[in-house]
């Protein structure tokens, strides 16, 4: 825990002593010139999207690109061993395999994606990859770990000593029962709890030239079938941006989500006219009607940016949280909505 709160107080100190360059008139990647006025943000999912926010922040505040800016932000939780939801520290499945899902996607609705992928570090970068080098939108498993070894990307093994030793006594009883907001409680923020569930770093950016961008990245469910596939990999369900209207992500349990089509909902109610926060409670009030018995014990939340840059979530369950940066605030960490709480 100490160690947690230690990390992010470090990221917030080092982001807020950098120099901010002016955004409005600065000159992006390849000479593009970014429009006076711009809603330059970027926000994220959860405590961690603080320290994933800065990475983005470093290139959006120098006139870059939000396509680079939210690589950048996915690939700081997905690096970080003490993330037990994303990347390189990320539970096991019940046979002990940690398997990596991702997406990426632009304004212009260029996307591309990796899903259950092995011993590759980065997969918010294979999915990038994916949509710039491939013809295709989803690659998994032992096809997707051949095309990022191809493409250079250096074999690892992900199972960390500290994960190892989870699953392992999570096997003496092999009892599996998500556990809501473990992506907190894991980290020893808010209420007391298990592990026996993971979560999702989702991330939106609008840059200084109004483009958005979005991405999720996720180590999936702790102890899940071995090939079992959220929502984070699936355009329009864990992401969806369109660049006319705006972007949304999710994070909880992702088979609600994907039964919902959820992100692409969000983006589709903005585009109705509802604000980032009323199209997330639209969304999160759906899934709740199409199965009220099971999804009340259940978290499932959404995050939305409009083209103009306002940003607004809900969530079905209190506890989540996500994480606003921009010129007035670096390490903004909201607590959002719910249907069941505030």
């Amino acid at each position: 825990m100490s160690d947690r709160r230690q990390f992010l107080k470090t990221a917030a100190l080092g982001a807020a002593a950098a120099a901010l360059s002016p955004v409005a008139g600065a000159a992006g990647p390849a000479g593009v010139t970014a429009r006076a006025g711009a809603s330059v943000r970027v926000a994220s999912t959860w405590d961690f999207g603080v320290a994933a926010n800065h990475a983005a922040w470093a290139i959006l505040s120098k006139g870059g690109h939000s396509l680079d800016a939210v690589e950048a932000g996915a690939r700081v939780p997905e690096a970080d061993i003490r993330n037990h939801s994303v990347g390189k520290g990320g539970y096991p499945d019940r046979d002990g395999h940690v398997t990596l899902d991702a997406s990426i996607m632009d304004a212009e609705m260029n996307c591309g994606a990796v899903a259950c992928l092995e011993d590759i570090e980065h997969p918010v970068s294979v999915a990038r990859r994916v949509m710039e080098r491939t013809p295709h939108v989803l690659l998994v498993g032992d096809g997707a770990l051949e095309f990022a070894l191809q493409q250079g990307f250096r074999k690892t093994s992900l199972l960390t000593p500290a994960a190892e030793q989870a699953w392992k006594e999570w096997l003496k009883t092999s009892h599996y029962k998500p556990a809501i907001n473990s992506e907190v409680r894991d980290y020893g923020v808010g209420v007391p709890g298990g592990r026996h569930n993971h979560d999702t770093l989702g991330i939106l950016a609008l840059d200084a030239h109004g483009k958005l961008a979005g991405a999720c990245t996720t180590s999936g469910m702790a102890w899940k079938l071995h090939g079992r596939v959220g929502d984070s990999p699936l355009i329009g369900a864990g992401l969806y941006v369109d660049g006319e209207v705006g972007a949304a992500t999710s994070t909880g349990v992702g088979e609600e989500v994907i039964r919902n089509a959820g992100s692409f909902l969000v983006v589709e109610l903005m585009r109705q006219g509802r604000s980032p926060a009323e199209a997330c409670k639209e969304a999160v009030l759906r899934v709740l009607r199409r199965h009220p018995s099971t999804t009340r014990d259940i978290q499932v939340a959404f995050l939305a940016m409009n083209k103009d840059g306002e940003v607004g979530a809900c969530a079905i369950q209190p506890g989540f949280s996500y994480a606003v940066c921009d010129v007035k605030n670096r390490s903004a960490l909201i607590p959002s909505k719910s249907v069941f709480g505030t």
